[in-house]
């Protein structure tokens, strides 16, 4: 088998990483992340009846007010948005700061961000469910099969996806807009991750198009796994965007990828997913895919296009 093009101990390296990602965030991102602007407010433990509790950290503008509406931005890996003192490799997504640049030039909705924390189960909790069960049983067994070796698999006893998302709609939305200022409506409601984080915003749209109006896939890790041989996966999550992709007249989606590290996997299927875009309709308008050559899969990177997708999925005055 060929692993990202990579030696084996490029392989292992990579899980190893995808490994230290989720352990270490418990350890190490405990204390309250500082912002250049704006500030945070924590919920610890936030408890669900569909998945494990976890930390809800809410990101709120400079000048916050109960006078105003703000649009929600809802994202994946909380723990890596804002501080990257407290994250497990010392970076982050900066979010606070191009969120505060845009909105104070006028560029963008008055927003706040909700940064939701992962767990130990953040592969399966991200990887989109229904596409992995409409795969032959023997795919489905081989997939769960990955890790199971060493004791850890990948997806553990198969994807969490589905609870994951009603957490999110059922539970954390409905929280959300009862103690903050909120517009609680469609168009005012996004969502955005990268890596699964990516696919889960992917499927989340998808599920869920009368919740959401914008989601931004960031590196998004079409592959599910760490292979490109023989690996049916991608081709369940392609199919799966083409038969439920929500209209294009209401809903906005952003995607992009790099060519260093995983995102070097990237390009082929992500081709192949603008192509299920446009022939379902979608333009400039209401979709962009971006390329970043040079690249790799990080926070560092996410960092910098951070700014556009959000001025793409909340700016001000859309584009006619």
């Amino acid at each position: 088998m060929i692993y990202l093009n990579y030696p084996r101990q490029c392989f292992k390296a990579a899980i190893t990483l995808l490994s230290l990602f989720v352990i270490c965030n418990s350890v190490v991102a405990q204390q309250l992340p500082k912002v250049v602007c704006g500030s945070i407010d924590r919920i610890s433990n936030f408890p669900s009846k569909y998945v494990m509790p976890r930390n809800v950290d809410v990101w709120l503008p400079n000048g916050y007010s109960p006078a105003k509406k703000y649009a929600v931005l809802y994202m994946h890996d909380g723990q890596m948005l804002f501080d990257s003192t407290t994250t497990w490799n010392h970076r982050a997504w900066n979010v606070d700061k191009t969120m505060c640049h845009l909105i104070a030039e006028g560029k963008i909705k008055n927003c706040i961000v909700i940064g939701i924390w992962n767990t130990t189960l953040r592969h399966p909790e991200y990887f989109p469910q229904k596409a992995f069960y409409s795969l032959p049983k023997a795919d489905q067994e081989k997939i769960l099969a990955i890790g199971m070796d060493k004791g850890a698999p990948l997806l553990g006893k198969g994807p969490l996806s589905d609870n994951y998302l009603k957490f999110i709609v059922r539970e954390l939305k409905p929280y959300i807009d009862s103690h903050y200022s909120t517009l609680k409506d469609q168009q005012n409601t996004f969502i955005a991750g990268s890596s699964m984080g990516g696919l889960i915003s992917m499927y989340a749209i998808c599920e869920y198009p009368k919740v959401f109006g914008g989601a931004a896939c960031l590196s998004t890790h079409w592959p599910g796994t760490f292979t490109t041989d023989d690996n049916p996966i991608p081709g369940a999550f392609l199919q799966y965007l083409k038969s439920h992709l929500p209209s294009p007249k209401n809903h906005k989606i952003y995607f992009d990828y790099g060519s260093k590290t995983l995102d070097a996997m990237y390009k082929p299927y992500q081709e192949q997913a603008d192509t299920i875009m446009k022939n379902a309709g979608y333009d400039k308008n209401n979709w962009l895919t971006r390329e970043f050559p040079g690249d790799d899969h990080s926070e560092s990177s996410w960092s910098r296009r951070l700014p556009i997708p959000i001025l793409f999925l909340l700016q001000a005055n859309p584009i006619d």
